[in-house]
């Protein structure tokens, strides 16, 4: 295989794969031996990659504007067109425009045969019946999400009551005709799912849950997943 093949392979591997990542897992992910990751691991720091790590503790990669843009294929360049169209049809102002940004900056760093199969992309995405615009206060909830921090909100439940509710928003969740917060509930001291267009009145605090987001997020799944999706009412 040619070198400048295994760089490519071991690169998106570094994407694809949870990090820190060894050099074992690295090589049975490419196909190669554990001599050739460490070489090649070498060549990439040289050619500007970030690569932190070493051998039998694992490497992790940060992108650094050095490297040469990712190629991609035909049907990569499908993939990502019809899921950011997905975004800017579903998603609220803030991340449509981000959306569109990021087509933006990644059809520029392709060359130009792949830049025209983007543009004219075969896949399409339209919705007949659009999903309800999301308030802008989801911004708020992805932020306080990002920063790990508690919100207090005010929210109308599956019965029409209103309640003063502190949650810890773990991640959103853009369902057929919903947009859901997957959160710990402070009030209920369990998870929950709420619906974005029925909370209101949005504060975030200065209450912090870091590190907990990724393993409360991860439990609240796997339970989920257990329960066929259903979770108590909120």
């Amino acid at each position: 295989m040619p070198k400048s093949d295994r760089l490519f392979r071991l690169l998106s591997a570094f994407r694809m794969l949870p990090q820190p990542v060894t050099a074992s897992r690295l090589a049975e992910e490419t196909g190669v031996s554990d001599r050739t990751i460490y070489r090649d691991i070498q060549s990439l720091r040289a050619a500007g990659a970030l690569i932190d790590g070493e051998a039998g503790t694992g490497y992790t990669l940060t992108e650094d504007p050095a490297l040469p843009p990712q190629m991609f294929t035909r049907l990569e360049v499908e993939a990502l067109v019809l899921g950011l169209a997905e975004v800017a049809m579903s998603g609220d102002a803030m991340l449509a425009k981000a959306a569109a940004e990021a087509q933006a900056k990644i059809i520029a760093t392709l060359p130009d045969r792949v830049q025209r199969q983007a543009i004219h992309a075969v896949t399409r995405s339209y919705r007949y019946e659009p999903r309800k615009p999301a308030p802008p206060h989801l911004h708020l909830l992805r932020e306080a999400a990002w920063d790990e921090r508690a919100v207090d909100l005010t929210y109308r439940d599956v019965s029409g009551q209103l309640t003063d509710r502190r949650i810890w928003p773990l991640g959103t969740a853009f369902l057929d005709r919903e947009v859901m917060v997957l959160a710990w509930c402070c009030l209920r001291q369990d998870f929950r799912r709420f619906k974005v267009l029925e909370m209101s009145n949005i504060r975030p605090t200065d209450e912090s849950f870091r590190p907990r987001r990724v393993p409360l997020l991860r439990q609240f799944l796997d339970q989920l997943r257990e329960n066929g999706t259903r979770s108590g009412p909120a």
